[in-house]
Formats: structure tokens, C-alpha cells, sequence
């Protein structure tokens, strides 16, 4: 794992994020892969709410997230893109 990677729910509002591991059992994974939530995936943290949800977009579709979740998700932070 990189060192310089954090939880999702822990992931600045609005930022371009890169998956880098879910830290999570076969089932859990599993479910994430099917919704394109795999390491390497580039997301964008939409809503960042301190209580209930985390909505990302993933390939252009949104998903909510509960925090659990959220916190098994380790991410770095892309940087922004000038233009």
C-alpha cells in the first residue's frame, strides 16, 4: 500500500481521487468490483457529508456510500487537471 494513501471517507470535499486498495473480505470486494470500485479506478468525491452517506462518481455514474464502507476504501489524491 502506498504511504501516502487515506481512507475515502476521510478524502477532501470535491477532490479527483485514485483508488488504491480496499482493505475489505471477498464479499465486500466483490460487491465494490461489480459497482467499478477496483484499485486503479479514478473517482471524484461528490458530497463528503460528516454523518450518513459518501457520494462518489465512478465512469460517470454516482453511488452512495455508506462511511463503513467509505473507510475501507484507500485512496490517493490525483492531481488537479489545468485547462
Amino acid at each position: 500500500m502506498k504511504s501516502n494513501c487515506f481512507p475515502l471517507a476521510l478524502a477532501p470535499a470535491y477532490s479527483n481521487l485514485e483508488i488504491v486498495e480496499v482493505v475489505a473480505g471477498h464479499g465486500l470486494k466483490t460487491r465494490l468490483g461489480d459497482m467499478g470500485i477496483i484499485p486503479g479506478a479514478e473517482i471524484k468525491l461528490v458530497s463528503p457529508a460528516t454523518t450518513g452517506p459518501v457520494i462518489i462518481e465512478v465512469k460517470s455514474c454516482r453511488l452512495a456510500l455508506g462511511r463503513g464502507v467509505a473507510q475501507r476504501i484507500m485512496v490517493i489524491e490525483k492531481p488537479k487537471l489545468e485547462g
